[in-house]
């Protein structure tokens, strides 16, 4: 047996991605390790082996997004997949509409602006408004009159009429679209002339504003959608399957919105119960967290829906293996050394792929930015040859 080479190579990163994929250059001087032989060693197998070895430091992993994970027994997922589109979540969305004829005299928050619940969206003018102020400063200082009189100078009657009356007169301007807080201004004013016919629409709940279809100015009628204001952060995905299939789906099952190749968790909350005329499918309503604000209403994705899962075994994600030199290969980890170890790999499922050899639990391998390290040592090879 021949004895063999090491060649240790200083790589600096190059201001140009040194493969197509590569978006950015990394901030950090890593060391190489080639070990190449004078001449291939022959295995026992028969074949022959080359070892390309990427020394990283825990910082410089950390710099350039290489993340590290433990190998782990699991099961895989057996996964449905079906398009889908995403869609506000209607439970969780309102729509801001005037109760009586207006015209718009202001806009306070614009399409895409988070608001708070109780927030001011839009100024209107009324003259229904108006008169409903009118009377209601009119009641109320009848009322108070009526109050200080007392019961035993003014009758019953009409103290119920100016009690009622100014309860009738609250509930009108409240059902015509003033809050609590405007109805208590109005009132702390004490004078005629604050009854414009000015209030003020509110958002009854907090979210982002995804329409605003007015201008300022416009003269609107009852249910004219002026604003719909939703919160995001919990979207809805409808997927389209065979009424066949959907009607074993149960809510609470576990799904995956995929976009871009990322796998995003969600969950079945609702399956409709009519079949739609021209695809003849049933609609599936799948929920996901969409705090980071990534998903919005309208795009469209795909889907899948767990249908079952194998027993346990040892898998690693999808995007932890590259192919390097025609084989499937991870990079393990082993001190500050991530090495390239080939796979006899399994079946693939749910973004999951059996290892049935190569690999053991416990094995720390890279599990995001492998593309980075194939680069390095391709990099590597590329000296190596000049």
């Amino acid at each position: 047996m021949k004895n063999s080479m090491k060649i240790a190579l200083m790589l600096v990163a190059s201001p140009v991605a040194i493969e197509a994929g590569l978006s950015s250059v990394l901030p950090a001087i890593y060391a190489v390790h080639a070990y190449t032989q004078d001449e291939h060693r022959e295995e026992e197998n028969g074949e022959h082996s080359e070892e390309n070895v990427v020394k990283m430091t825990a910082e410089e992993r950390l710099k350039a997004g290489v993340v590290l994970d433990v190998v782990r027994s699991r099961a895989l997922v057996q996964t449905i997949s079906a398009p889908g589109e995403v869609t506000a979540n209607q439970y969780a969305t309102i729509q801001v509409t005037p109760r009586i004829s207006a015209q718009v005299i202001a806009r306070h928050v614009r399409m895409g602006d988070t608001v708070n619940e109780g927030q001011s969206l839009v100024t209107l003018s009324s003259v229904e408004m108006a008169e409903a102020q009118g009377d209601l400063i009119l009641a109320e200082k009848e009322w108070h009159r009526t109050q200080r009189l007392g019961r035993d100078i003014v009758s019953e009657q009409r103290y119920l009429e100016a009690q009622v009356g100014a309860q009738q007169a609250i509930a009108t301007v409240l059902a015509y679209g003033m809050t609590e807080t405007q109805l208590a201004k109005l009132l702390s004013d004490d004078n005629a002339a604050a009854a414009t016919g000015k209030f003020d629409l509110v958002a009854a709940q907090s979210g982002t504003v995804i329409s605003d279809d007015f201008v300022v100015g416009q003269f609107v009628e009852p249910g004219h959608l002026l604003f719909a204001v939703s919160d995001e952060e919990h979207i809805w995905v409808e997927a389209q399957l065979p009424p066949d299939i959907a009607a074993g789906i149960e809510p609470g099952t576990k799904a995956w919105v995929i976009e871009d190749s990322k796998r995003l968790a969600a969950a079945v909350v609702q399956v409709h119960h009519i079949v739609d005329e021209k695809t003849r499918t049933l609609a599936v309503r799948i929920q996901m967290d969409n705090t980071a604000d990534i998903m919005h209403a309208g795009e469209f994705v795909d889907v899948a829906i767990q249908t079952g899962e194998s027993p346990p075994v040892i898998a690693v994600p999808n995007n932890a293996i590259v192919l390097l030199d025609g084989k499937q290969v991870v990079f393990k980890r082993e001190g500050d050394e991530l090495h390239p170890t080939s796979l006899d790999t399994g079946i693939s499922k749910g973004g999951w792929t059996e290892v049935r050899a190569g690999l053991a639990i416990g094995d720390e391998i890279v599990v995001e930015q492998a593309f980075l390290i194939k680069s390095l040592i391709l990099k590597s090879s590329i000296g190596d040859d000049h």
